[in-house]
C-alpha cells in the first residue's frame, strides 16, 4: 500500500500532496496549526502560506478563519489570534454540490419520493 500511495502522490495533486510539495514542506515549512478537519497549515520564512489537505484537496473545506490567514487578510493564524464569531453565524460547511448531501428542493428529481404537485398540469397533444 505504501508504494501505491507514493506512486499516486507522484502523479496527482488531489490526493493530499505531491512529492514536490512534501519535499518543500519538509525543507522550508513551519507548521502553524490544524483545523477541525485535520488539514495542516504551514508558512515559510519567505512569507508563503499553504495547506496540506487531510484527504481530498477541496478548497471549500478550508474554514473562513484559515482562509483569511492563507490569503494574508490576517497576519496571525487562528491558533494565535482566533476570530471573534457572532452568535448568529452558522458553523462552516464545505460545498456539498454534486454530493448526495446537496440541497434538493421539494419536487426535485433527486428526492427519494417526489412531492405531489398540484400546481402543474402536464401538456398532452391533441
Amino acid at each position: 500500500m505504501g508504494i501505491l500511495n507514493t506512486l499516486l502522490r507522484s502523479v496527482t495533486w488531489w490526493n493530499s500532496q505531491t512529492l514536490g510539495t512534501q519535499f518543500y514542506t519538509w525543507r522550508k515549512g513551519e507548521k502553524v496549526g490544524e483545523d477541525n478537519q485535520g488539514n495542516t497549515f504551514y508558512k515559510s520564512v519567505e512569507g508563503r502560506r499553504w495547506v496540506i489537505f487531510n484527504g481530498e484537496a477541496e478548497a471549500s473545506r478550508v474554514d473562513p478563519d484559515w482562509h483569511g490567514w492563507l490569503h494574508h487578510t490576517y497576519s496571525e493564524p487562528p491558533t494565535e489570534k482566533p476570530l471573534v464569531h457572532k452568535d448568529w453565524e452558522k458553523p462552516h460547511q464545505e460545498n456539498l454540490t454534486g454530493t448526495p448531501a446537496a440541497y434538493a428542493p421539494a419536487g426535485s428529481l433527486r428526492q427519494a419520493k417526489p412531492a405531489n404537485r398540484t400546481d402543474y398540469e402536464a401538456w398532452t397533444p391533441e
